[in-house]
Formats: structure tokens, sequence, C-alpha cells
């Protein structure tokens, strides 16, 4: 699971547990200016995810890493598909971060009012 938090002009994605093994991550910071907003999405868990490099991906246990797909890279954390996000990016190295994240609602507040 991840933790999403803006700081200062910053969106910031915590990722927890042994989620960091499998994500091959810690965190990401990407400035707010080039985020271009997020939703909701559970459904994104059936959308094909490409080739992970690297990663994990086990279907229905868990997606975490990079995956590339049609020339664009994407960021997965997800092993609980109804509480995903996915936050759109504009030049930066991943166009797409899809998290899970405790309250999806909440942090689509969040990122949507940190845009305004």
């Amino acid at each position: 699971m991840a933790l999403v938090h803006i700081d200062a002009d910053d969106l910031v994605v915590v990722i927890e547990g042994l989620d960091k093994l499998w994500a091959f991550k810690s965190s990401l910071t990407i400035p707010l200016a080039n985020v271009r907003g997020a939703t909701a999405d559970p459904g994104i868990a059936a959308d094909p995810k490409g080739i992970r490099a690297p990663g994990a991906h086990v279907p229905g246990v868990i997606t975490a890493g990079t995956f590339h797909l049609d020339g664009e890279k994407v960021f997965w954390d997800v092993k609980d598909p109804s509480k995903a996000v996915v936050i759109e990016l504009a030049d930066e190295r991943y166009t797409r971060l899809v998290l899970q994240v405790d309250n999806p609602r909440a942090t689509v507040a969040l990122v949507e009012n940190a845009l305004r």
C-alpha cells in the first residue's frame, strides 16, 4: 500500500512494508506542476500491464514496480484493486502511478484540491 501526501509543491508517495521490495522503490516525489489529476479506478487491475522491469506481478495477488506498455512507463503498487487510484503525470519518468491507498476518495480529493 502507498501513502500519498502533499509537501509544499510536491506530491509525495511513500511505499509501505514489503511492497518496497516488490516495487523496487520506497518513495516517489513528483512536482505538483507535473500532476495532471487523479481518479479512483478499481477496474484498472484488469488492464494489460506490459513488460515488468523491475517489479513483481502475481495475478490476483500483487502488481508492483515499473511496467512498460506502448512506449510508456507506469508505476504500480496494488494488491487490492478496489482501493486503486490512478495519478496521471506529465513530463515525468512515469506517465501514471497506479497505487493502492487506504481511502481512494480521500486521496483523489487530496490530489485534486492540491491542483486548484
